[in-house]
């Protein structure tokens, strides 16, 4: 086909440089949208099966109420099969049982179990929805429904669904809106249309980038955290420099997690970098801010702390060690998080094993000059 910007029909660069971009982008988006669409099914299909299972399985008493607990058990090396994580599952098919309607055949004859396919939800037993199935799965994650599933209110939950595939929401922007109380906002506010206008101009949209980065995603796919939560290149490069340069101190500094994922309510949180120190028996838990230091950071760190004091902190340990650092231009704070700590003495020592404020602050301000 001839292309009105070139007389000969034959492509320049720039255009070379335009279509590579385009294809790049679409791609991506189908890429992100058909890995969304397997991990929503795949959730949805153990749910549905935990749910059959309770019902008519063969064994179920013998199980009983034990059932999610030991299943979680002999799941444990599939990502995401957590017991907290199967109840979900059994929820989001409770709420959501339309979504069999978008099931392909394959999938619907993945169990030779005759009890498992004669039960998936019929079309015409589901009650009616504002929005198809098959636009649910194509247009929100598995992220987003595990918002929603938590709504009780039907026309609530809807309004939600609605709101959040038109204005092509992030699940963070999504969280936010509920959060903001923006359905009962809506429901006393006299002008609603300006008040949805206002919402939508304000709010974070889903690109395909971001959804990839998704807890649930990365899991899915068999990546690990650090390929995939880096806030950017530069941190990256800050905590690799920083794990070696703790490691290199030789003051007892034991490397265990990098982006180590904590469960604080029912929030995923990821700690940068996880250390044992032998001599002062206590874990250190080093947090890196793109960013000048505030209380909010502090206090992130504060809760981190606090976290494995309570779920982590074995007998013999002391209590641990929160560091943050701070990136702001040519200047870096560290501040130490104590939790709390009244020992004076333990106090005392750590600051003679921990590295001091002024090391810290020249390493880091000569890798970011670097």
């Amino acid at each position: 086909m001839k292309n009105d910007s070139s007389p000969t029909g034959k492509m320049n660069f720039n255009e070379l440089v335009q279509i590579v971009q385009q294809t790049h982008s679409e791609l991506l988006i189908q890429a992100s949208k058909a890995v969304n669409a397997s991990l929503t099914l795949r959730n949805w299909l153990i749910g549905y099966y935990i749910h059959e299972y309770e019902l008519n399985g063969s064994d179920r008493a013998e199980y009983g109420k034990k059932l999610i607990e030991r299943l979680a058990e002999s799941l444990k090396n599939i990502p995401r099969t957590q017991k907290r994580e199967l109840n979900r599952y059994r929820l989001f098919y409770k709420t959501y049982p339309q979504i069999g309607e978008s099931l392909p055949p394959q999938l619907k004859n993945i169990s030779n179990s005759e009890f498992l396919i004669s039960t998936l939800p019929k079309e015409e037993t589901l009650s009616p929805q504002c929005i198809k199935p098959f636009e649910l799965i194509g247009k929100l994650s598995f992220s987003h429904f595990d918002l929603l599933v938590a709504i009780d209110d039907i026309a609530k939950r809807a309004f939600y669904e609605i709101e959040c595939i038109q204005g092509h929401w992030s699940v963070r922007e999504l969280k936010r809106q509920i959060n903001s109380l923006y359905y009962e906002r809506s429901g006393l506010s006299v002008d609603k249309e300006k008040l949805s206008e206002l919402a939508h101009n304000s709010a974070e949209q889903s690109q395909p980038q971001l959804a990839m980065r998704d807890p649930y995603i990365f899991e899915f796919l068999g990546l690990k955290a650090r390929e995939v939560m880096s806030e950017s290149h530069l941190e990256d490069e800050l905590l690799s420099h920083i794990e070696e340069f703790l490691l290199e101190l030789g003051h007892g500094f034991c490397f265990e997690a990098r982006q180590k994922r904590i469960l604080i309510g029912e929030s995923d949180y990821f700690i940068d970098l996880v250390f044992y120190h032998r001599i002062l028996k206590c874990h250190i838990l080093v947090e890196l801010k793109l960013s000048e230091f505030s209380h909010e950071n502090i206090g992130q760190l504060n809760t981190y702390v606090n976290w494995y004091k309570k779920n982590i902190m074995a007998d013999g340990d002391n209590p641990p060690i929160g560091i943050l650092l701070c990136t702001n231009k040519d200047q870096a704070l560290m501040e130490y998080a104590l939790a709390g700590m009244d020992e004076q003495l333990f106090v005392s020592k750590y600051k003679l094993e921990l590295p001091n404020k002024e090391d810290m602050q020249k390493f880091i301000e000569d890798k970011l000059r670097e």
